[in-house]
């Protein structure tokens, strides 16, 4: 059953389709260049809330927030090519990411503390098989990050 999100989603991946079309652009929209994109139009949101002591709305102000949803609707325009090019299902890849993030972290068990999984003392909580090396990429430990 498609959700209300689902066809959101659809939406916004035809109108930057055709947006791209118009323009000739596709040629250009390999994944890495999307991903490139993705990540400097996040830094340049990030930009808008260096300095900032909590970034929050008051603290923004309404000019500096019209500048922030720009460069909202650019991170996230990029982010629904990169999955339009990939094939990517954003939907339900959210959907799933929840199902590992829920066994990650338990509510019951984690609300309130902001640390990662294999950070928790083993003796606080039951989910223990997410603490160890077992659990965490060879990515990060390949880079010693693990």
């Amino acid at each position: 059953m498609k959700s209300d999100a689902d066809s959101d989603l659809a939406r916004l991946r035809a109108i930057v389709r055709t947006f791209v079309d118009e323009r000739d652009w596709d040629q250009f929209h390999t994944p890495k260049n999307l991903a490139s994109a993705l990540s400097v139009e996040a830094a340049e949101l990030l930009e808008h809330f260096q300095w900032l002591k909590d970034g929050r709305l008051e603290e923004l102000g309404e000019a500096k927030l019209v500048e922030v949803r720009h460069e909202m609707a650019d991170v996230l325009v990029y982010l629904v090519r990169l999955a339009d090019k990939l094939d990517v299902d954003l939907f339900a890849a959210v959907e799933a990411k929840m199902v590992l993030n829920r066994a990650k972290y338990p509510a019951e068990q984690v609300r309130g503390d902001a640390r990662k999984y294999y950070e928790y003392k083993s003796d606080e909580y039951k989910s223990d098989e997410y603490k160890s090396d077992e659990y965490k990429s060879d990515e990060y430990k390949d880079r010693g990050e693990a």
